[in-house]
């Protein structure tokens, strides 16, 4: 009995020792796998945000990129952004296009959404082609609606007989780029949409049918605050990625003509590369970032565990 009470510590002790160097391998096989991504995401998201935060209160100009030496001007770059004199057509340009943009293709996202959620022939053929505009590169998307809405030989204008300036006119310019967006977000608005009517019960619309409910009383009162959860989603993302839309709107217009379709990326954009004001393209970039941050917070509380929110 003394011996194998004696021979049990012994024992744990060894099977203690067998198990560290496996435990150890382990946390540096974990280490292995994390080590690439993180290096990813320091290289190419952490420092240039840090360093674009920091241009942003800098006087960073072309003659900075080889001295190094980029004196610190406090909110001197925001002041003059605050005070040039496209910022206020930029600003509107930007709320323009991006209420326009998310009215628009959450509306005909929906109403598709609704269209595909019923049985018929080649539904799903159809919905896959209706995917192309969003699988497309922007650039690609950008230079198909160029070619179409050119003002002298574009296919839209060959097809009405009458030359139009689409993308030349000041008055004309924001409105095309924003339904060239709205055509490439209706997809996504569509296919996360459709998700959330397959979550919905159909026993929902069979008991309010049987009750005399209409087709628009079920619309509005059983798949529009059921898919509510969804449209927050929906919207919060699109609000993202409308407001850093830029490659689009640099392969339509540029921005012109004379600002008429220019919009906080383009901007910054321009007063980066083309006055070569680096510092007051980082501060238009931090404000946008920061407008990024408050939606996706927004995006995160939409998105969060009921479970854990009446935890809390």
């Amino acid at each position: 009995m003394v011996s194998a009470s004696a021979a049990a510590p012994a024992a744990s002790a060894g099977a203690r020792s067998r198990r560290r160097p496996r435990t150890g391998a382990r946390r540096w096989a974990a280490f292995a796998f994390i080590a690439p991504t993180c290096l990813y995401a320091l290289l190419f998201y952490v420092y240039p945000l840090v360093s674009n935060l920091r241009m942003g209160f800098q006087d960073y100009t072309v003659k900075s990129f080889y001295t190094g030496v980029a004196p610190f001007v406090g909110w001197d770059n925001y002041r003059a952004v605050w005070h040039d004199p496209a910022f206020g057509r930029t600003v509107l340009n930007t709320v323009l296009f991006t209420a326009g943009s998310l009215a628009l293709q959450f509306s005909l996202g929906l109403a598709l959404a609704v269209f595909f959620h019923r049985r018929f022939p080649l539904n799903g053929v159809l919905r896959s082609l209706l995917l192309v505009p969003w699988l497309l590169p922007l650039v690609v998307s950008g230079t198909a609606w160029r070619w179409i809405l050119e003002t002298d030989s574009g296919v839209l204008n060959q097809t009405l007989g009458h030359p139009i300036p689409w993308l030349a006119s000041t008055d004309l310019a924001l409105l095309s780029v924003t339904l060239v967006n709205i055509w490439v977000g209706i997809p996504f608005n569509m296919v996360i949409l459709y998700g959330g009517l397959q979550a919905i019960p159909a026993q929902l619309y069979e008991a309010a049918g049987l009750d005399g409910a209409g087709a628009w009383q079920r619309f509005t009162r059983i798949t529009l605050p059921l898919l509510r959860p969804v449209s927050v989603v929906v919207l919060t993302l699109g609000l993202i990625y409308t407001l850093k839309v830029f490659d689009l709107i640099m392969v339509l217009t540029q921005g012109g003509p004379a600002d008429s379709s220019q919009t906080l990326t383009t901007f910054s954009y321009d007063l980066s590369f083309q006055r070569l004001t680096f510092g007051r393209g980082a501060a238009v970039g931090n404000v946008l970032i920061l407008l990024a941050v408050v939606f996706a917070f927004v995006y995160l509380r939409a998105t969060r565990d009921p479970e854990g929110r009446g935890a809390r």
